[in-house]
Parts: C-alpha cells; structure tokens; sequence
C-alpha cells in the first residue's frame, strides 16, 4: 500500500451533520488531519488549542456566520488559509467572501475533484507564503551573492566548494544571466587565492584587435599609441584569479595565445621577445555549446579540454522554479533600501505569475523586472495588474502554434525590451546576442 505524505490540518465547520460526515471521509481519505465544528463559536475554540493550516466553513449557519468566522481567522491567525462552501452561492456572497479573505469559494453540490482541487490550490498558495517568510526570517550565509535553495543551485554551492579547494581551470556553462560570474566570483573568494586580485573579462565586449593588448599588455612602441608599456589583465591578475567570460567569442589566433598560458604559465606582452610566468588561475564561462563549436571547427579542441578539467552548469531560471520567489523577494528588499521605499508585497496571484514564467533571460531579466516595478508602483502591493503585459493573461493575443518562428522571436524580443524599459544594452544580455545583432534584428523586423 502506498504511503501518503499529506499531515496538513484542517477545520471543518457546518451545522449540517451530514456535510460534516462526508467532508471529514474524503478529505480523511487524501491523508489530511481533520478536524470538525458544528458552530463558529466551536471552530474558535479549536483554533485557539490547535495549529491550524485551513478553515474551510459553511456561511450560513446560527448565530454565527461563515464570513464572521473568515473575518476572525483573517484578523487573528496570520498562516491560516480559509475557504467558503455555501448551499446559497449568489455572487455577492462571493464577492464578499473572497474580499474579506477566503481564497477559495465552493458552491454546493460540488464533486469530490472540485473539493480536492479548490483545497490544494489554497494550500498551495500557504506553503508559498510560508517558503518566503522562513527565508526572510532565518538567512543562510549567500555565497557571495548567489540565492537559492532548489536542487540544482545546491548542486552549484557543492561544485563551488569542490572547485575552490583545487588550482584546477574551470569552464562555467549556462544561458545568459544564470549568474555565471557569481559562480566564478565564489569559488575565488572560497580558495587560497582570495587575498589576490579577481579580474573579470568579457571576451565578446573587447574589441578582436585590442583584446591581445588588454589581456597580455604591451610595451613601448609596440604599435602606434602605445607611448608607455602597460601590463594586461593576466599580470593584473597575478597570484589571483582571471575570469574569461564568453570564451567561446575569441578568435583562432587568440586561442592559440590562451593555449600557451594554459600550457606553460607564460605569457609574452605585445612588441616583447621575453615570455614572462604568471601564477594566475583561469576560469572561463560561456553561453554556448562549446562541443558543437568544436565540431565546426570554431573552437580549438585542445584549448577545449585544457579548459574543460572541472565544469560547472548552472541551471536556468525556468529549472529552478523554487528560486523565483527567493530571488524576488531578495532583489525587492534590495532596490525598496535604493529607492528608500518601503519593502513591497507581492499578491498571491502576482507571486503565481512570477512562478510560472519561463525566465528567458534568467536572473537577470528577473533583477530587471523587480526594479522597474518598484520604481513604476506606487502602492504597498504588487499585483497582476502591475506587472508588464506579457505577463499578463489577454484573451485577444494568439498564442498558438500556427506562428512563424520569426514572429515567435520578435514578440519575444518585445517583451524583453518592455521589460526594460527600452534599454537595448540590456535587452541583449538578456537575449544573448551583441547589441549589433539585436540591432539588425530589429531593423529587420520594420
């Protein structure tokens, strides 16, 4: 016999011994903890002796009513969830129950399916109330800056901390704003190698001709400009460690240069005969499949595995569901202490929305989303309302599978534009692709 794992408490309160009999079976029978109350002035009494996680109540019984009763639970019990079930459903007694508080509202008769339903999405919405709280109140140590509590960010701490206590190269793999420099960040600061300097490069935003010259530096008259000899990131990096973020941006000749390093710790700077050893450790990360790469010849294949000795993949946001709400919590503390504002609430259907979303451009788009909120929203509340239109449901949009991929990736392209406010810079960390493609594509879109 299968083991149900369900212990979540429950009231039932009607003056209808009947309704009392049958709600306590079935719900009894999806291993929940029931409990029964033929009067409101008795489900009191057994609120004020028992943790309870649901009411759900009757509305019109003696002396007492139901939307009294969800009145009190609402004022008094802070992580208590209600739910209504009336034989006497008119939409005002709907409207009235669901705005002083009860989540869910059940017209008599009612299946088995719709009572089950109606009460797991209830609770559901107090576990997620519940997950936020205990974080706020109990804050485990962030490592550097990385939040998270889901399966696969634990895998991530776990591979820090096996990476950080090894010299060995490591190649952080992951879509676009995972939080890959985070990753690089601490394992740095977790290693022997924390007093040292930390230099972090984008491979993709330095210039082909000039990214040589930044990395190894140049001496006196090596090309023209160059009036002084000046020392590149790896010698800047000395002792530390040198983070090389879209690797996989860097030219054939560049990764020949990379190879040596990697090979012989030396470096040779620009219009110098003398190679010079460097102690520095190289961490790299980047966005794209580097084994398709080097199957199309655009990636060196030694330079591959000599990067490729500890490899760390951090998930997308979309595979870390149980963050969302953490990171949304953290990134509204965050900008409310910036802005100087109070610390806004998300609304439970908000919080929802925030869930389900697919996160396309990952933690970033998130960081982004949460500080245009707080600064465009006046009140204390977030809701669905507030949040940008491809968040929210319209019953006019085509959503089907009768598109074109073109016009798939234009309204998503839109949306990530909405979502910040325009800025193009950081529309294409979002996308993934250079400020010049998102351009094009643009363009091409008119």
């Amino acid at each position: 016999m299968k083991k149900l794992s369900k212990k979540e408490s429950i009231i039932i309160v009607d003056d209808a011994p009947d309704t009392l009999e049958m709600l306590q079976r079935n719900l009894s029978s999806e291993n929940y903890l029931v409990f029964t109350a033929s009067s409101v002035v008795e489900a009191i009494r057994l609120l004020e002796s028992t943790p309870v996680d649901l009411v759900i109540t009757d509305l019109k019984m003696p002396k007492v009513s139901g939307l009294d009763l969800i009145r009190h639970v609402r004022e008094n019990y802070k992580d208590t969830e209600v739910m209504m079930i009336t034989g006497y459903a008119t939409i005002e007694g709907a409207v009235e129950a669901v705005k002083i508080g009860a989540e869910e509202y059940l017209a008599k008769p009612f299946t088995d399916e719709e009572l089950f339903s109606a009460v797991e999405k209830t609770l559901n919405k107090l576990h997620m109330r519940r997950t936020i709280q205990t974080k706020q109140k109990v804050k485990p140590p962030i490592p550097y800056g990385l939040i998270g509590d889901s399966e696969a960010i634990r895998k991530v701490f776990d591979n820090i901390a096996k990476a950080a206590k090894t010299p060995a190269t490591v190649i952080i793999t992951g879509e676009s704003g995972t939080g890959k420099e985070l990753v690089a960040r601490a394992i740095h600061y977790s290693s022997t190698r924390s007093s040292a300097p930390f230099v972090p490069i984008n491979c993709g935003g330095i210039p082909e001709e000039l990214l040589e010259s930044e990395l190894f530096g140049h001496v006196k008259g090596a090309f023209t400009g160059a009036i002084d000899s000046r020392a590149g990131f790896f010698q800047t990096a000395e002792g530390g460690s040198i983070f090389l973020d879209e690797i996989s941006e860097t030219s054939p000749s560049m990764q020949v240069k990379l190879l040596r390093v990697l090979q012989d710790k030396e470096i040779c700077m620009i219009g110098s005969r003398r190679s010079q050893k460097v102690d520095v450790r190289i961490i790299a990360a980047t966005n794209k499949d580097l084994l398709s790469l080097l199957k199309k010849g655009v990636f060196r294949e030694d330079l591959y595995y000599r990067l490729n000795v500890i490899n760390i993949s951090v998930s997308p946001l979309r595979e870390r569901e149980d963050d969302v709400l953490l990171l949304a919590n953290h990134f509204t503390r965050k900008f409310a202490e910036e802005l100087g504002k109070p610390v806004s609430q998300f609304s439970d259907r908000a919080l929802q929305v925030l869930k389900n979303y697919s996160w396309p451009g990952n933690v970033r788009e998130l960081e982004n989303l949460i500080q245009r909120l707080l600064v465009m929203t006046d009140g204390e509340t977030i809701d669905v309302p507030d949040l940008p239109s491809f968040l929210r449901f319209s019953a006019s949009s085509e959503k089907g599978l009768n598109r074109t991929l073109a016009e798939v990736e234009s309204e998503h392209i839109q949306n990530v534009l909405e979502s910040v406010d325009g800025n193009k810079t950081k529309a294409a960390e979002i996308l993934g692709i250079s400020r010049k493609t998102l351009r094009n594509k643009l363009k091409n879109r008119k």
